[in-house]
């Protein structure tokens, strides 16, 4: 007689290596950090925003009246620069990986999308942040010499200056992400961004109808308050109103878009 065999079930097989972890958010943000500086275009940006700090001030101290060449003025100036081409730093973070092709990489390495799309946003930010510490070195630079050749050299500085500065640069640089992000191109990315704004602002200027509309919705106005050492609530409530059509809805549109789309 023979015995009956009893199916057993498929073993299941056991990974391979169940102790590896996927890289941490701070070591995704290092590596971010890196590729800010590993292409030509990002390497340049960077050299730009230093060497047109150092330009301002050279300026300021050849055409400033010595009372004049302070701490703050020195400072001042150098955010707008700064606030024009960190933007397109934080467009190039984004599609740099679909425009060169390493998103298949990238997203293989790391499948959870939104943790690379958090570490570069980090990696913006903090870039953001050292071109501030990079402005207020200059402008101590700046304020030396002047002290140095007979300027007033002045260093009283509202503290609010800074966190305003800093706000402005982050705010920014997070725009041209967000742009990165829902349009997934470098160059329509970059025209956009610096094209619908400068768009707004002229049809603004020259329709009526648009003009009350414009000191909510034009960022170069509601930004502007970030320059002086005051805001007022007014100004923060246009301020709120503008990074939320501008800033916060380009950067979830662009979550939702770059989290779905087919990486091939």
């Amino acid at each position: 007689m023979t015995a009956q065999t009893v199916p057993t079930a498929p073993a299941v097989a056991e990974p391979r290596h169940p102790g590896v972890r996927g890289p941490s958010l701070t070591r995704l943000t290092a590596v971010e950090l890196r590729k800010l500086a590993d292409t030509r275009a990002g390497r340049w940006l960077l050299a730009g925003i230093a060497l047109v700090s150092v330009v301002i001030v050279v300026v300021q101290l050849s055409v400033l009246a010595d009372e004049e060449q302070t701490f703050t003025e020195f400072f001042v100036p150098q955010l707008l620069p700064a606030g024009l081409l960190l933007p397109v730093l934080g467009i190039l973070s984004i599609t740099a990986e679909w425009s060169q092709r390493t998103a298949l990489t990238t997203y293989a390495l790391v499948p959870r999308r939104e943790r690379v799309i958090v570490a570069k946003l980090a990696a913006v930010v903090l870039a953001a942040l050292a071109s501030v510490l990079v402005s207020l070195a200059v402008a101590a630079l700046g304020n030396l010499v002047a002290g140095a050749t007979g300027g007033a050299a002045d260093w009283s500085f509202e503290g609010s200056r800074l966190l305003h500065a800093v706000l402005f640069e982050v705010t920014n640089v997070l725009m041209g992400a967000a742009f990165g992000l829902l349009l997934l191109s470098t160059p329509l990315a970059v025209v956009s961004y610096l094209l619908l704004p400068t768009v707004w602002t002229l049809l603004s200027g020259m329709i009526a109808a648009l003009r009350e509309p414009a000191r909510w919705l034009d960022t170069a106005r509601t930004m502007e308050p970030l320059l002086g050492p005051e805001v007022t609530a007014g100004q923060w409530g246009r301020l709120g109103v503008s990074l939320l059509v501008w800033l916060a809805l380009p950067l979830a549109a662009g979550l939702i878009r770059t989290l779905r789309r087919e990486v091939s």
